[in-house]
């Protein structure tokens, strides 16, 4: 039982929930402004990685060529009753859904 509880544990997911909507690791940004409707505010920047495609959960480097993704964090203010959330976004990719401090209300 022991072994299994582990397993358990360690393929949960980062997720957010909007009303009975569900958001995870590896959605797409469309999905997400779908589901959950415009962030309270976007932060915008970009990393240099190489070039990678990922062919049966092993990574494969197309070049040592560094090449600039795109990277954004959407907030989410769910009001002054409920907990704001920080969904990191990597080339259009959801890939971090973090927990912040409690809302506040919008002016």
């Amino acid at each position: 039982m022991l072994a299994g509880a582990l397993l358990s544990q360690g393929a949960a997911a980062d997720s957010f929930r909007c009303g009975n909507k569900l958001i995870t690791d590896g959605d797409t940004a469309d999905k997400l402004l779908a589901l959950c409707g415009p962030p309270t505010s976007i932060t915008r920047s970009e990393v240099m990685r190489r070039p990678v495609m990922w062919r049966f959960g092993r990574p494969y480097y197309l070049s040592d060529d560094l090449v600039p993704v795109p990277v954004e964090f959407w907030i989410y203010n769910l009001g002054t009753n409920k907990l704001m959330r920080r969904i990191k976004l990597e080339d259009g990719l959801v890939v971090e859904i973090e927990t912040l401090g409690k809302g506040y209300r919008e002016p």
